[in-house]
Formats: C-alpha cells, sequence, structure tokens
C-alpha cells in the first residue's frame, strides 16, 4: 500500500492555505496528473462543513482514469478530508491540515492509496508516487500567483 505524508512551512496563512486546497475545480489548472475535475454534488452540513462529491480525471501518456471522492471541507478545523468512493483504486484515504505558526502556515499533507488492479499499480503507481510528492510543492507555488503580497 502505497503512503505518503509531507509537512511543509509556507507562508500563507491557514485560511488562505486552506482556501487554495478546497478549490478542486482549479486542481486540473495545476496539479500534476490532474486533466479534470467535475463536481457531482455540493451540500452543506448543519455543522457547517461543506461536502462535494467530485470526479476527477487523472492521466500520464496513454493512461487515463476516473475516481470519485467525497472531500469533507472543515474551514472551521483547517482540515480536509478526502475520502474515496469508486474507481480504478481498492481504497485511497487522503487528507489535509493547516496549522498556525508563527510566520505563515505548516501544511500537513497525507495519502494512503492502492490501486485495485495489479498491473494498473504497476503502471501508474511510480508516477503517482512521484506526482504525490510534488502535490505540497504545486500548492505552494498556486498560492504563491493567488496571494504574491503574502509572500
Amino acid at each position: 500500500m502505497p503512503r505518503f505524508q509531507s509537512s511543509r512551512d509556507v507562508p500563507f496563512t491557514p485560511q488562505q492555505m486552506f482556501d487554495l486546497v478546497a478549490d478542486v475545480q482549479a486542481y486540473p489548472q495545476f496539479l500534476p496528473l490532474c486533466e479534470d475535475l467535475r463536481i457531482r454534488r455540493k451540500v452543506t452540513s448543519p455543522e457547517g462543513l461543506e461536502v462535494l462529491v467530485a470526479d476527477m480525471s487523472v492521466g500520464y501518456k496513454a493512461v487515463h482514469e476516473t475516481f470519485t471522492s467525497r472531500v469533507t471541507l472543515d474551514p472551521q478545523n483547517q482540515q480536509i478530508f478526502v475520502t474515496y468512493l469508486e474507481g480504478p483504486f481498492s481504497h485511497l484515504d487522503n487528507r489535509w491540515q493547516f496549522l498556525p505558526d508563527g510566520k505563515g502556515c505548516k501544511v500537513v499533507f497525507y495519502i494512503d492509496y492502492e490501486f485495485r488492479n495489479r498491473m494498473l499499480g504497476v503502471l501508474m503507481g511510480a508516477m503517482f508516487d512521484k506526482a504525490f510528492r510534488k502535490f505540497s510543492e504545486a500548492f505552494e507555488a498556486r498560492a504563491a500567483l493567488i496571494y504574491p503580497s503574502s509572500v
């Protein structure tokens, strides 16, 4: 089961980073391997959590896959949880946390996944691993573009 976790200090506020990661529709513009993202459903719970069901299409060279996940946005606690619903994985668990620090915030990223099909895992596994290692960098670069006065 591939698993990756990173923790990164960035010169942006927790709210700025939360908003950036929560803007899932912008992912195809800057996120490695992400070709398309469509929101199927969006609701707000009585507790103030925003819950999205979204389809993300990813690809590398001739291999393209789409998977569906539930994205739970918790603005009060500055956390985002992604739960896998359907597609090429046997499971996928992704979490983001944005913690205040003295001059910005600490972005904690965690992902744990496994492809359902072993051959697809061999084909896409190395690319996913490389892409996930670059996710934090991609979000930080995007934040510098959107919030240039914070840098």
